[in-house]
């Protein structure tokens, strides 16, 4: 059973967070930390998509199901934020997942005096609606200008996905507490033993 700290929750998309949930793709056997449907159904609770004290733990199917949809989100959203289009098989998983999610009322909220859409986070009643809500906001990701500030965490055995909402647009890390303050630190430590081996010559 999966615990709460092998998940990270830097993506800044709940679709995004969910793509992490397959740590170290740059391995040849990432490490999977949805490994049996009581994992999957406890990090849709931690995500806020599904209630808490759902009766149904979940399925294989619905695990399987999941880790399709997951595998589906991170190919598509790589493939737009880098200009191109996603695969149509993806598209229509995307599309087919989406319509399953559960739709709440259009809210609206005033904010610096003009309209916009209010949240309309949904909370689901069981796994198969909380992954289609996953899969509503990676269709959403897609047709905004967010998808273009996408990226893929630069620290070295990584590889984490992430929004960059940073005013410049040049955000290398997931986090700056975990990979970007260890690659300053590495980078230092490199920097210092170079300098002692001139200092040796």
């Amino acid at each position: 059973m999966a615990t709460d700290n092998m998940w990270i929750w830097d993506g800044g998309r709940v679709c995004l967070d969910f793509t992490n949930t397959l740590r170290y793709r740059w391995r040849t056997a990432p490490e999977e930390t949805l490994r049996d449907p009581g994992d999957l159904v406890l990090w849709l609770q931690r995500a806020g998509l599904l209630a808490p004290g759902i009766p149904d733990p979940g399925t294989a199917a619905v695990l399987a199901s999941g880790r399709r949809l997951r595998e589906t989100v991170d190919r598509a959203v790589l493939a737009v934020a880098d200009g191109r289009v996603p695969l149509s098989g993806d598209v229509t998983t995307l599309n087919r997942s989406a319509a399953e999610a559960p739709r709440p009322a259009l809210q609206i909220a005033v904010s610096e005096g003009r309209l916009e859409p209010a949240g309309t986070a949904s909370v689901a009643a069981d796994a198969s609606a909380a992954l289609a809500l996953i899969a509503q906001d990676a269709v959403e990701l897609l047709l905004s200008a967010e998808i273009r500030r996408v990226r893929v965490c630069g620290a070295d055995h990584c590889a984490l996905r992430f929004v960059d909402r940073s005013p410049a647009r040049n955000r290398r890390w997931c986090s700056m507490s975990r990979c970007g303050n260890r690659t300053k630190a590495r980078l230092h430590q490199a920097r210092a033993r170079r300098s002692e081996r001139l200092l040796d010559d």
